[in-house]
C-alpha cells in the first residue's frame, strides 16, 4: 500500500507515505440513497486466498499501558503546543503546524510564537491540502536535518509534513541498541518506509535493510537522504511497490527478518488501485508479518495513527497473532514532551499514536 495518508510531498499516503493525524475514522466507501453500494475492493487478489493461521498456544506476556515519550533529539524538538497548534524546532527554523491533540493553551507568549519561520495553513484535517507561510523570508522547499546521527533533508509539503515524525525517535533508539547489541548479522524490513529516515538509522547500526513504499517520490526522496547521510554503500534494498503484494511474496519465498516495522496508513491506493484499509486488512498483514520473522527474531513494530481506537484495540490483536510466540507484547502511546525554547526545559505531553511491539523474552 502506498504510505501513510498524505505524507510530505506526495498524493496520499498511499503514495507517499507515516501519515497522519490521529483520531480519525476509518475511510470507507460511502454508498448514496437507492444506488447500489460499491464491492469492497481487496488489498491485492492474493489477499483474497491467504486466510489467518489459526493460532495455538499461550498469548504472550504484556505490559500495558506503555508510554514513549520523546524529548526531542538532534536537530528536533518541540518548544510549545496550545491552541490546536504546535511550534516546534527543526534545526535552524522554527514551525508552526496545526495539532488537534493540544487542547490547552501554550505556555508560551504570543510573541514567541510569532517570531516563526515558517507556518502551515489550510485544511485542518491531518490529510487536507494546505500551504506554508513564511513571515519573515522565503525559505527553499528543503534544508539539511539529522536524528540519530543520520542526515538528511526536511521538506515543506503541502500536507504540512516535513519529512520525519519524531515520535518514532523512541522506536528508532530501541532499534539501534538491539541491531547493535545482537553482534551478528540483522535484517530488517521498513513497511510503509517514507523518507528512509529509520531505514538509514538501522543501515547505519549495521543492519540488512529491505524499505517498501508505494510512492516513487518518497523512494527519490529517500534515496537523496541515503546520499546526504553518506550511506551510498550501505545494504539497503529500495522497493517501490505495494506492502501487501510484498510481504505476500517474501511470505512464498521464504524470505525472514529479524526486525520488522510497520507504520500502515488508516486507509491508502496502491500503484495499481490496490485498496488499504486499516480495520480491514491490519489483522492479515500482521499475520504475514509474524510468518515472516527470523527463528531469533528481535521484535515486531506496528504504530498507528489516525483511528478512533484504544491502543488495546491493536494491543490484543498483536498478542492473538503472535499466540505460542513467547515474549512480550508492550502496547500505548507515543508522546513529545515539551521542551521550551532551550530544548531542555520539560513541559506537557503531547499524545501523536498509538504502538504496539512484540519482543521475544
Amino acid at each position: 500500500m502506498k504510505n501513510k495518508e498524505r505524507r510530505p510531498g506526495v498524493k496520499i499516503r498511499a503514495e507517499a507515505g507515516k501519515r497522519p493525524a490521529r483520531q480519525h475514522a476509518a475511510v470507507r466507501p460511502v454508498s448514496r440513497p437507492f444506488e447500489k453500494p460499491a464491492k469492497p475492493v481487496p488489498a491485492t487478489p492474493q489477499a483474497e486466498t491467504r486466510v489467518l493461521v489459526p493460532r495455538e498456544g499461550d498469548r504472550p506476556a504484556e505490559r500495558v499501558p506503555v508510554i514513549l515519550e520523546s524529548a526531542g533529539a538532534g536537530d528536533f524538538h518541540l518548544i510549545d503546543s496550545g491552541n490546536g497548534l504546535k511550534l516546534e524546532q527543526y534545526g535552524p527554523y522554527r514551525i508552526v503546524r496545526p495539532e488537534a491533540q493540544a487542547l490547552w493553551q501554550p505556555s508560551l507568549p504570543p510573541h514567541v510564537w510569532e517570531k516563526a519561520d515558517a507556518v502551515f495553513t489550510g485544511d485542518t484535517d491531518e490529510d487536507g491540502m494546505g500551504r506554508w507561510r513564511f513571515p519573515k523570508e522565503a525559505l527553499g522547499e528543503t534544508w539539511p536535518l539529522s536524528l540519530l546521527g543520520v542526515d538528511f533533508l526536511g521538506r515543506f509539503t503541502a500536507f504540512r509534513h516535513v519529512g520525519v515524525f519524531p515520535e518514532q525517535i523512541v522506536h528508532w533508539n530501541w532499534m539501534k541498541t538491539r541491531i547493535e547489541e545482537a553482534k551478528r548479522p540483522v535484517k530488517v524490513l521498513n513497511l510503509f518506509g517514507y523518507t528512509g529516515v529509520a531505514s538509514l538509522v538501522a543501515a547505519a547500526a549495521g543492519a540488512e535493510v529491505t524499505h517498501v513504499d508505494a510512492s516513487k517520490k518518497a523512494i527519490g526522496w529517500a534515496r537523496e537522504n541515503q546520499a546526504l547521510a553518506s550511506l551510498d554503500k550501505a545494504p539497503i534494498r529500495w522497493i517501490c511497490e505495494d506492502a501487501m503484494k510484498f510481504i505476500l511474496r517474501e511470505e512464498r519465498r521464504g524470505n525472514r527478518y529479524d526486525i520488522i516495522l510497520t507504520d500502515p496508513p488508516k486507509f491508502g491506493r496502491g500503484p495499481n488501485g490496490e485498496v488499504w484499509q486499516l480495520f480491514d486488512h491490519l489483522p492479515l498483514m500482521l499475520d504475514i508479518c509474524r510468518e515472516l520473522l527470523s527463528p531469533k527474531a528481535i521484535g515486531l513494530v506496528l504504530t498507528a495513527y489516525s483511528i478512533r481506537a484504544s491502543f488495546y484495540s491493536i494491543h490484543e490483536l498483536m498478542r492473538e497473532t503472535m499466540r505460542g510466540a513467547g515474549g512480550a507484547v508492550e502496547s500505548g502511546e507515543l508522546v513529545i514532551r515539551e521542551a521550551g525554547l532551550d530544548g531542555k526545559s520539560p513541559g506537557r505531553a503531547l499524545s501523536t499514536s498509538l504502538f504496539s511491539r512484540w519482543v521475544p523474552a
